[in-house]
């Protein structure tokens, strides 16, 4: 048989957090609704992204029926490649495979949520700490835009668009942190959050709640300070916790 769900995980989530910005961007410019269809020779790991992408878009939401022979014909491809990205997806813990009833997605428990949350919370502070004072000049830029769009996203109501920012802001910290391990774990744990933020927890906190912890935390990295690293990112977590439990309590 193929890799358990752990190996899986850390064969493949890496690879579908870093690919799924790359397919949302080139989905975006297709003007129909459904996507170009993916050529042969391209990598079973792209179907699998592009599977990955639909449902953090919302397009397969939780409990939803992935249907093997309808993805193919969308893609122009064979049933055998959209069933093996299916077993991958199932690897990571995304999708459920059932004998004779085929594939949906996963409807995780908001305690899953949460145990995943605090360890993705605990993991972002820990490359917080290991970024402070050596972010480059770009990498400012464009954390500095990201608050900026993550509150204009929020006041907007827009949960997925924000998510997107909120990945790619944690991510430049990660990446600034220089710890590979700490980014390809920080990537298996990503899908996680996002499916269930931008399909089950419904509104989002205040702008002016994401703007001043999301500046707090910057501010306390250009600084090279990490004792205030350490605070803002606490309250941080602790705030998108509570934000999650009162949206859903």
């Amino acid at each position: 048989g193929g890799p358990g769900p752990a190996a899986a995980a850390l064969l493949w989530g890496p690879l579908l957090a870093m690919r799924v910005k790359d397919y949302m961007t080139d989905r975006n410019r297709n003007t129909g609704r459904n996507p170009e269809p993916i050529r042969h020779y391209m990598l079973g790991d792209q179907i699998k992204d592009h599977l990955l992408g639909r449902i953090l878009e919302g397009d397969f939401a939780p409990g939803t029926r992935i249907v093997e022979t309808r993805v193919a014909r969308e893609l122009g491809i064979s049933q055998g490649p959209v069933r093996e990205a299916l077993r991958d997806l199932a690897g990571l813990g995304l999708v459920d495979l059932q004998p004779y009833r085929g594939a949906r997605v996963r409807e995780r428990s908001l305690e899953e949520h949460i145990e995943a949350m605090q360890v993705r919370g605990e993991l972002e502070a820990m490359a917080a700490r290991q970024a402070t004072g050596r972010l480059t000049a770009v990498q400012v830029d464009r954390l500095r835009a990201l608050v900026e769009e993550m509150a204009a996203l929020a006041a907007a109501g827009d949960a997925h668009g924000h998510s997107l920012k909120n990945t790619e802001f944690h991510h430049i910290v990660a990446e600034a942190s220089g710890n590979r391990t700490l980014q390809r774990i920080l990537g298996i744990l990503q899908p996680f959050a996002q499916t269930y933020l931008t399909t089950t927890v419904a509104g989002l906190e205040s702008a002016t709640s994401y703007l001043e912890r999301h500046t707090a935390i910057l501010d306390a990295l250009i600084a090279g300070d990490r004792r205030r690293v350490d605070e803002a990112m606490l309250a941080h977590n602790n705030a998108s916790l509570a934000s999650v439990r009162g949206a859903t309590g």
